[in-house]
């Protein structure tokens, strides 16, 4: 547990998972200016270099250790945070991973799925209930759920392959996706956070749910763990890549995503593309009843592991 008292503390709080590199990293830094910054990832000696970085620029950060592969120990971090008692202004569902071969989380489900929908879902969940009226909730999607994107399609991808929660866990993905490892579990558990949004924001209107689509960053994480040719493309291309239709960097996203975190409007259920603006997700996730079916059968598969002692 944190040792933290609040009366030293600025008058707003921020969430942001995945903060250690990339996108949750420069987006860590940006908010620094705005409060208290609570860094959520599963690598203490990270987080701590993070934090460091943050009181450097004047700042205030705060260290939650949390690997969102396991609903276990997210559910232990939102605990340690609500006990925290901060006042929350906004939460950043940045953590997110791409493995080229199948692994398993704790509970044995699909890694990918684990750490890319079900944790944050599991984690923003337990939160709920502490959060004030009005308070952002942002989630870093991807428009390679889309089979219709071309850029993804381009790429490989061949959008969400969703069947169920339970199928997901297991790693079983509707049959003709993609021939690139990993692509159908990476694309439909980011579908899993769109469909969090759009079905959370009909839900529980008192808070406000948005998404944001980063860009094609070839300076994140995710790009490290593609094979060499693609990691080679990725580098020779980072210094132009924000002048590239659908291309961005970490620290031009995380300018974005910083504006969607903090921005003090109603706007809720919004979907923005790399450039901040409103954009459309798939037909199959903007269905409602879709979208719906989706949450409802995250919550079953969850209710499947035992609540905290």
């Amino acid at each position: 547990m944190t040792n933290i008292t609040n009366s030293s503390l600025p008058a707003k709080a921020w969430v942001v998972t995945g903060p250690t590199s990339g996108i949750g990293r420069s987006t860590a830094l940006q908010l620094t200016g705005h409060g208290t910054v609570v860094l959520v990832g599963r690598d203490a000696r990270k987080l701590a270099k993070v934090q460091a970085k943050v009181k450097a620029d004047g700042g205030h950060a705060l260290p939650v250790v949390a690997d969102f592969s396991d609903v276990a120990s997210v559910r232990r971090a939102a605990a340690e945070i609500s006990a925290l008692k901060l006042p929350i202004a906004g939460v950043l569902n940045n953590a997110g991973i791409m493995p080229l071969a199948p692994a398993q989380s704790a509970q044995g489900w699909d890694l990918a799925f684990a750490t890319n929908h079900v944790g944050p879902f599991a984690f923003t969940e337990a939160l709920i209930p502490y959060l004030a009226d009005g308070t952002n909730v942002v989630f870093i999607a991807s428009a390679v759920e889309d089979s219709e994107r071309k850029i993804a399609a381009a790429a490989g991808f061949r959008g969400s392959r969703y069947i169920s929660a339970e199928a997901s866990a297991r790693g079983e993905w509707k049959s003709d996706g993609s021939t690139h490892a990993g692509a159908d579990a990476y694309a439909t558990s980011k579908q899993g956070n769109l469909a969090t949004v759009f079905a959370l924001s009909r839900e529980i209107p008192r808070l406000r749910f948005r998404a944001v689509e980063p860009g094609v960053n070839p300076g994140s994480n995710l790009v490290r763990e593609m094979n060499a040719a693609i990691r080679l493309l990725s580098k020779a291309i980072s210094p132009i890549a924000p002048l590239i239709p659908y291309y961005s960097s970490p620290k031009r996203a995380a300018r974005v995503i910083t504006d969607v975190l903090t921005d003090p409007s109603n706007a809720t259920g919004v979907y923005y593309n790399e450039n901040g603006k409103p954009m459309q997700a798939s037909k199959q996730v903007s269905d409602p009843e879709y979208s719906d079916r989706y949450v409802a059968e995250t919550r079953a598969l969850l209710a499947t592991v035992a609540p905290m002692a």
